[in-house]
């Protein structure tokens, strides 16, 4: 009886003495965490899309507490978020303008070089015949790799062609990242004058396999006022610096492909 409670207070003084031992070298190796770590974490809407150029919520707000980011890249968390980490971080709040992403696209209405039954997937149809079975160049393929990589469900198809709704989109471009054709794009949630085109072959191509791709025909450019549309390479391109928003341009347009309307108002397909 005795060896065995000489045997527990043995256990016990040495299960003490590690203890001991424990507590001082956690104390003496423990890794200093910022108060400020966790706030800024909680600022962020636990999204993950890693939109702001991190793998996740938490690597960005370390990054933004290391000095290594600036506030206001979390496009999920928008104006909000980066209002509460200035606070957090005690520095003037950020300026945050929101943008959205944009299929330039009208896809429907062009035709297709035949029948695809593989993958549906738009990176896996690009393996046929070298850039897809679609026979416009650039246009969107429609087999929908954006919307299975959008975690807001701000894009889906419609009529075998991408559509953004902006109002459920926050700007991470997860969709832009995975778009094989790169005929998704970043504008600003406020653009008033739209045009949804990627094509920059010339115009009698073009009306070979879409009646409402670009043809490059200047109209729009001419009727700019301010200098702020111009055919670029077949394309007419919008610079938003410039633009006022008066709609000339979509009033002249032979395609009926330049839209004047906000971004909150889904694109109609205008009649042909």
């Amino acid at each position: 009886m005795e060896k065995i409670l000489y045997a527990i207070a043995v256990l016990g003084i040495l299960g003490a003495a590690f203890g001991a031992i424990l507590a001082v070298a956690s104390k003496i190796f423990a890794v200093e965490v910022d108060e400020r770590l966790p706030l800024l974490k909680d600022a962020l809407p636990g999204a993950n899309c890693g939109g702001c150029g991190f793998a996740g919520c938490q690597a960005y707000a370390q990054a933004v507490l290391d000095g290594k980011a600036a506030i206001g890249a979390c496009a999920a968390g928008g104006t909000e978020a980066a209002k509460k980490m200035s606070g957090i971080m005690g520095v003037e709040a950020a300026e945050f303008e929101r943008k959205v992403a944009m299929v330039k696209c009208r896809g429907q209405h062009h035709s297709s070089k035949g029948i695809y039954k593989g993958i549906q997937d738009c990176r896996s149809a690009m393996l046929i015949t070298a850039n897809g079975p679609s026979a416009c160049p650039t246009g969107c393929l429609g087999f929908g790799t954006c919307v299975s990589v959008c975690k807001f469900e701000a894009i889906h198809l419609e009529n075998g062609v991408a559509r953004v709704d902006p109002d459920k989109c926050t700007g991470c471009m997860q969709c832009v990242d995975v778009c094989p054709r790169k005929v998704i794009v970043p504008v600003t949630y406020d653009a008033d004058i739209i045009i949804a085109c990627s094509n920059q072959e010339r115009g009698a191509y073009t009306r070979l396999y879409c009646n409402v791709g670009c043809v490059g025909c200047h109209l729009c450019e001419r009727q700019c006022e301010q200098d702020a549309i111009h055919v670029i390479r077949n394309l007419a391109t919008i610079d938003y610096t410039k633009c006022v928003s008066c709609g000339r341009c979509a009033a002249v347009c032979p395609r009926h492909l330049i839209s004047d309307s906000n971004l909150r108002t889904d694109m109609d397909a205008a009649p042909i």
